[in-house]
């Protein structure tokens, strides 16, 4: 995995530059272990009590496992990224609606974690007694991340793949030191800063990650096997999601503190270890560029590629200015409304018309929009809107409720409204 994508953005990517499943899944692992993941799993504790948060956090990670499995296994046999998939899915013109989406959902994600970035850099600086607001580091951040992207995701793969023991051995410390100076503590708090309901804690989960797995393709097409892409979602999001989330809900639960820069600070752990904080939001927030810019060139390939980057690396960097992390919760809730769908209804195509020998068939002459797909969108995820702001649900996970919907409801269509087969062509 390497610049690669830039070569197979149009086409399936060869057998001859595939890798094993695990290095994705480290990589996919990275994604569930951050700063923003240390504030959801906090919150999720501090209004539900640890045990709830914890299997809330389970659930999530088998929801995502499964959902993870799907869409890469699409990816691995089509050897196609997420554009293409949605394309012949959605049309060219509801796929370029689909992808501008997405793009700037992602140009937001590296606004919040620019956001921590900043954050940190600043706490380790005033320990130390060095000059620089936060506005200073996430502007620094922010160039960072953006050039880091634009090396290449060569880059990103050597980050998490030392990122993710790095987080892991912080967490530990910070949660054995709680521990022993606090001791354990599982009740809710009486007055958490965002109180939910156990169903919408899990919402939160899955929109948070919700994302990574819709677009999975972009990474999941060059393992080499269908069997390595579930390794690599098996290790990943049921072990690293509720692994964070327990460490993120016992300091919370102890402290009242969501911060897990202040809880490093607070604790006495050393400068050095602050700096380490910002390495998994480095690898996510430089996979979130890359997933994005790599979407938006297939989409208008009259653009470079590393002219978006530089797009969106401006634009989140402006959205962490103006204070996007203080809507982080509402954020994540709402992602997990309007992304499940796509990825559903991408799978269900996967596995019906673009199937054994067919996986790698593209329509040349896809239709601007196919409006079966769009309007089981957009019904989809008012299903999930209703569950999530006036508690009419089904399964009690607004963002369950949007996959099953949008999953049943595209399959009856494709098979009774719109049962034909696209015209194909094979892109070699």
């Amino acid at each position: 995995m390497n610049d690669a994508g830039d070569q197979y953005a149009h086409s399936p990517v060869p057998e001859g530059v595939t890798v094993p499943g695990w290095r994705v899944g480290l990589i996919v692992a990275s994604f569930s272990i951050g700063l923003p993941d240390f504030l959801n799993g906090a919150h999720n504790a501090l209004a539900l009590g640890l045990w709830k948060a914890a299997l809330a956090a389970l659930l999530a990670g088998v929801i995502l496992c499964i959902g993870g499995c799907l869409t890469a296994i699409v990816s691995v046999r089509s050897r196609l990224l997420t554009y293409l998939l949605t394309r012949r899915s959605f049309g060219s013109g509801g796929a370029a609606l689909i992808n501008t989406v997405m793009a700037f959902i992602s140009f937001c994600w590296f606004g919040v974690n620019a956001s921590f970035f900043g954050e940190a850099i600043q706490t380790a600086a005033a320990i130390n007694g060095l000059p620089g607001g936060t506005a200073v580091y996430v502007l620094f951040g922010g160039v960072l991340m953006t050039v880091s992207t634009i090396v290449g995701f060569r880059s990103l793969s050597r980050l998490a793949l030392f990122a993710v023991p790095i987080i892991g051995f912080i967490l530990a410390a910070v949660l054995i030191v709680t521990l022993r100076t606090h001791g354990l503590f599982t009740a809710p708090a009486p007055h958490p800063p965002e109180p939910m309901r156990f169903g919408i804690a899990v919402s939160a989960l899955l929109g948070a990650y919700m994302i990574a797995v819709a677009t999975m393709p972009d990474l999941t097409r060059f393992v080499r096997s269908p069997g390595g892409a579930v390794v690599a979602m098996a290790m990943s999001f049921p072990v690293a999601i509720p692994a964070m989330m327990t460490a993120a809900a016992i300091p919370a639960l102890a402290t009242g503190e969501t911060s897990l820069m202040k809880l490093v600070g607070s604790l006495s752990f050393g400068t050095p270890l602050l700096f380490l904080l910002v390495l998994p939001t480095w690898s996510l927030n430089a996979s979130n560029l890359y997933s994005a810019s790599l979407s938006l060139s297939t989409t208008f390939p009259a653009v470079r590629e590393w002219m978006f980057t530089v797009i969106g690396g401006v634009i989140g960097t402006l959205l962490a200015l103006v204070g996007i992390l203080e809507a982080f919760i509402p954020f994540a809730l709402f992602l997990g409304l309007i992304i499940p769908p796509i990825a559903a209804i991408y799978v269900i195509d996967g596995f019906t018309r673009f199937r054994g020998k067919r996986a790698k068939e593209i329509d040349p002459d896809a239709r601007v929009m196919r409006w079966a797909a769009i309007i089981v969108w957009l019904g989809s995820a008012g299903v999930a809107a209703l569950g999530a702001y006036t508690g009419w649900t089904v399964t009690s996970v607004p963002a369950l409720d949007a996959t099953l919907a949008a999953g049943l409801g595209y399959w009856t269509i494709s098979r009774w409204v719109d049962p034909r087969a696209p015209s194909v062509a094979v892109v070699q």
